[in-house]
């Protein structure tokens, strides 16, 4: 009875401080819209408030952005040929996220902005999709959707599980709230044996964790060829080295790092592509101010040399192609590695055959980052000047970029088997037809 009352309390406080700061909310979307035009869009989403009852969609799949939207890809691929007219709604709360899934499975799918987590909002998520079964990627611990799920009997899987040390103690701030909600939770299916012991202390049951291994080994490899040919057909010869993922604080780097290759290779050619949006234009507009003959995407669409000289830098201002313009680069530095982000996804590159760099800043991924390491498959830069003479040194090497993708690929190989034992622990639960 104690415990009941204190969890109401604590659930009580939890939502009241929400819907205090619920106004801030739109601010926030209208902050994010000005920068990306879609967060103007689908507010109805958000609150969760839809135009007509739907019929109920007995899965349901939670992947905050694009890269868990990628690292759930392979599971819902072989969920929607293994169970044909299953119905899956697939929820995301970024717009590149959404544009995402749409082009991973368009109508096969249902998709949705998943609302915030007032618990007005919640109940109307679930009443409308009425789910018998949750499947939450990576880290999504939101307390009034996790007890929600409880309450209604739906029981919920946090899938390719990961928690670092830092996300760990930032959970703790509501630690006692974060860990009756946890309690409620039927699946950690974690990526390591880190992720899981973590997990645990933040107050998973341990007899419901389990290590799967990460699902990014299980991605299927996709045939670059022809985009390959194409791109170099345009491009010419020359060193090629791609950034992709950085973040604004990174981009004097990226800058400064290309300068000092320039004048080493004049030929060089930089493919960069930010992590955001709304960095597309302004890093365009950077490196044309930094002196650089500068392409882009949208508008050029290959990196072509005209009239006015060879392109030095060509900008991916798209979304969805990255992992096809990794497969065009001799070396890619993965950003969100020299501030603290906490890195991105380095299996990516290694699946394209890419040399990899990175810098140090990688608390997302240290169990991939230290196994890449350990199998000499990439190297990790400190600054800018260090990213320029790893590059410098890689181009010179064909054999040391060789042995890297080689060793890397190796890794990738090694490491499958996710898929399999992810599948083999949510069957059961899966919803049958008729």
């Amino acid at each position: 009875m104690r415990a009941d009352l204190t969890e109401r309390v604590l659930r009580g406080l939890y939502s009241a401080a929400l819907y205090i700061l619920a106004p801030i909310t739109l601010y926030h979307l209208i902050w994010r819209g000005f920068r990306q035009r879609a967060y103007f869009q689908r507010w109805n989403e958000r609150y969760a408030s839809y135009p007509a009852v739907t019929a109920a969609t007995p899965l349901w799949l939670h992947a905050v952005s694009v890269g868990e939207v990628n690292a759930a890809a392979p599971l819902v691929t072989r969920l929607l040929q293994d169970h044909p007219g299953l119905r899956l709604v697939v929820t995301t709360i970024t717009p590149t996220g959404s544009e995402r899934v749409q082009a991973l499975w368009g109508d096969a799918v249902v998709h949705v902005y998943l609302p915030y987590d007032l618990p007005g909002a919640v109940a109307r998520f679930l009443d409308h999709f009425r789910p018998a079964l949750a499947l939450i990627v990576e880290t999504e611990l939101w307390p009034n959707l996790l007890f929600a799920c409880r309450d209604r009997g739906i029981p919920t899987h946090i899938l390719n599980a990961r928690l670092s040390a830092r996300s760990l103690r930032g959970y703790r701030v509501l630690g006692p709230l974060i860990r009756r909600a946890l309690r409620g939770v039927h699946l950690v299916a974690a990526q390591s044996d880190e992720d899981g012991k973590r997990f645990i202390r933040l107050g998973a049951d341990p007899g419901r964790v389990v290590v799967t291994g990460n699902l990014k080994f299980d991605t299927l490899p996709v045939d670059n060829t022809d985009f390959v040919r194409e791109f170099r057909h345009h491009r010419g010869s020359g060193p090629t080295w791609i950034a992709a993922s950085t973040h604004e604080d990174e981009e004097a780097a990226v800058l400064a790092a290309h300068h000092a290759v320039s004048q080493a290779h004049p030929d060089a050619l930089l493919v960069w592509a930010p992590r955001h949006p709304e960095r597309f234009r302004a890093v365009a507009q950077r490196a044309a101010e930094a002196g650089f003959a500068v392409a882009t995407r949208s508008e050029q669409g290959w990196p072509r040399n005209d009239a006015r000289g060879r392109i030095q830098v060509f900008v991916v201002d798209t979304l969805g192609e990255l992992t096809r313009f990794y497969a065009c680069a001799q070396v890619a530095f993965v950003g969100g590695s020299l501030q603290p982000v906490g890195g991105h996804n380095l299996l990516e590159p290694a699946a394209t055959g890419t040399a990899i760099l990175s810098g140090p800043q990688l608390h997302n991924f240290v169990d991939i980052a230290r196994r890449l390491r350990e199998a000499e498959a990439m190297r990790i830069v400190e600054d800018a000047p260090a990213l320029a003479s790893a590059l410098l040194e890689l181009f010179a090497d064909a054999d040391a970029r060789e042995r890297m993708a080689a060793n890397a690929q190796q890794l990738l190989q090694a490491g499958r088997g996710a898929l399999e034992r992810t599948v083999a622990l949510i069957e059961p639960g899966l919803p049958r037809r008729g």
